[in-house]
């Protein structure tokens, strides 16, 4: 399970980036709204906004603004959300199975720039159930390593419901089954560990090799989908070993 987390890890890295930064505002913005819609505006009783909520404090997104995207999916604000959940699939080049996860307010548009991204960059746009099958739906949560002793906190994370527990640089990285999320995140916060993020990815269950000119060109693809503003999430299955690492690096 380490090819999204070394892939997330490079995107936090570039994530911190002014100009990468408003596009992770945008994307937290959306989230706040749609699960505040899906399940009410109180993250005590609603797990997914409260996830969302730890999220866009880990970023350092206003408080004020978190609070009006809250209202706007609860209907108490100036605007109602006119938001929906859409998923798209297709291949990159090589090969490479893409799923794509966006939320949008507008889905002829998105489907017509998600397309033209597909086709401009050597992949093609599949139908629903193309490549869904090859994913898994996991919990994923970011911890600064720090100072903390390594098979320690793994020995803690899976005493939390964790399933297993990687380490990728300056951070652990704790997977879960996707119904354990909420519960592992709140047991591991409650024992005094910094969450840097939280969320539910899906995981490739076979990964693929490809060479460095083609990792090259769907990582060029991959950075186009997440710079649109209405895609949360991209996930493949390009095998993330130390040489597509490199190269995914020197973008």
């Amino acid at each position: 399970m380490a090819g999204h987390s070394k892939w997330a890890n490079i995107r936090h890295k570039k994530a911190k980036e002014d100009s990468k930064r408003s596009k992770v505002f945008t994307k937290i913005i959306k989230e706040l709204t749609v699960a505040a819609r899906e399940s009410g505006g109180d993250p005590a009783g609603n797990p997914r906004l409260s996830l969302a909520i730890d999220n866009a404090k880990s970023v350092n997104l206003p408080k004020d603004t978190m609070e009006r995207a809250i209202k706007r999916g609860t209907g108490e604000g100036d605007e109602t959300a006119t938001y929906e959940e859409v998923t798209f699939e297709g291949y990159g080049p090589g090969g490479i199975a893409y799923f794509i996860e966006a939320t949008t307010d507008n889905n002829t548009r998105t489907v017509a720039e998600v397309r033209h991204i597909f086709t401009k960059h050597g992949g093609n746009m599949g139908t629903n159930g193309s490549v869904g099958f090859l994913f898994e739906q996991k919990g994923m949560i970011r911890i600064a390593s720090e100072k903390k002793d390594e098979e320690e906190f793994m020995l803690e994370a899976i005493d939390a419901g964790a399933d297993d527990v990687q380490s990728e640089e300056d951070f652990f990285v704790v997977y879960t089954a996707r119904e354990d999320l909420f519960n592992v995140r709140k047991a591991l916060e409650e024992s005094g560990h910094n969450i840097e993020s939280a969320e539910l990815i899906r995981e490739a269950t076979t990964e693929t090799k490809v060479d460095a000119d083609t990792a090259l060109s769907n990582f060029r693809m991959m950075e186009k989908f997440e710079e649109n503003d209405d895609v949360t999430n991209v996930f493949t299955n390009i095998l993330m070993d130390e040489e597509t690492v490199g190269v995914a690096e020197q973008l």
